[in-house]
């Protein structure tokens, strides 16, 4: 049986209400490519715009094997035993080819899952650079609406997903695990220009002493890399465990610690305006790409000047003049 449509005010009740079936209907829409339901997430964005901003966003990346899922969870609990509301945001890789996705993060994270105090959304990437763009963006604000404080945003880690979460988030918390020396030459540096802190993972049985020592490791690292006062804040490392629960109730220290910081010398508002600007024109430049692939001329063309350039018979930039000749701009 089809579900009624909700109107506008449904949603703004039921999201204000902390409906749960609401607030999965309100992000559905938003996600929705459908013009009609674009319109409508639109207008109820708006609208909630008075209630959006005042959680933590904070972007979780992680090296293979650290035990993202398994963290998420732990830290998760230990937010809504500080008397938190917590929202997962975890993009699922999605196929290229089939636009289908794994979407498997409550049965990854089931104790988180069952608490009333928390909502888990996987959200299909459908291909999508990073992982991430317009959809979680503005499920962030509807979630902050629900009246979820704190919101983590989880990365698909590869690729450039680690900067567009950056840029969507107040702090970025990178996981990692011990063995320090041979870890810092296969992270890519620019995950530790991006890392406001980085958690040592796995800080439990024998492994304690080592991952002390790549803590240490990851503060000098920190020295070499983004020099002490350069920025509103000083990045920092610090060890835990997600199977024990040693150090989250330090690493949520650093958090509200970074939270403080940034709010009073006025970074955190500063670094929520450019984001916004950012993502406006990142809209704008994904709704010209569309137009130009789109149109009719163009698509003619296409497949041709691209065997062009595969074959090496003309260049690139003579392919792409070509394109936008035939959009209608250009010489």
């Amino acid at each position: 049986m089809k579900r009624p449509r909700l109107t506008t005010d449904d949603y703004i009740e039921g999201i204000r209400g902390h409906d749960r079936a609401i607030l999965g209907r309100a992000i559905t829409l938003v996600e929705s490519n459908n013009a009609e339901h674009r319109v409508q997430a639109q207008e109820l964005l708006r609208f909630l715009l008075p209630d959006t901003g005042g959680a933590h966003r904070i972007g979780i990346s992680g090296v293979p094997g650290a035990g993202k899922s398994t963290f998420i969870e732990a830290f998760g609990m230990f937010l809504i035993g500080q008397g938190h509301r917590v929202a997962v945001l975890a993009v699922d890789p999605s196929s290229t080819r089939t636009k289908g996705s794994i979407l498997g993060d409550k049965t990854r994270m089931e104790q988180l899952s069952a608490m009333d105090e928390a909502f888990i959304r996987p959200s299909p990437t459908g291909g999508s650079l990073g992982g991430v763009g317009r959809k979680t963006r503005e499920t962030i604000m509807v979630c902050e609406a629900a009246g979820f404080d704190v919101v983590l945003v989880e990365t698909v880690g590869v690729g450039q997903s680690e900067t567009l979460v950056a840029d969507m988030v107040d702090v970025f918390l990178v996981l990692v695990l011990s063995g320090a020396g041979d870890e810092l030459q296969g992270i890519k540096r620019g995950i530790l220009e991006l890392a406001d802190i980085v958690a040592v993972n796995k800080a439990d049985g024998d492994n304690i002493n080592a991952t002390e020592v790549a803590r240490a490791e990851y503060e000098r690292a920190f020295q070499l890399f983004r020099p002490p006062g350069h920025a509103p804040w000083d990045p920092r490392a610090v060890v835990c465990s997600a199977l024990t629960g040693l150090g989250l109730d330090d690493l949520w220290t650093l958090i509200e610690d970074h939270r403080r910081m940034i709010t009073s010398n006025g970074a955190l508002d500063e670094k929520r305006s450019r984001q916004r600007l950012r993502w406006m024109w990142s809209m704008v430049d994904d709704a010209v790409m569309e137009a130009v692939r789109s149109h009719p001329e163009v698509s003619f063309r296409l497949s041709g000047l691209q065997a062009e350039v595969l074959t090496g018979t003309t260049t690139a930039t003579a392919a792409a003049e070509a394109i936008l000749r035939a959009f209608g701009i250009g010489r």
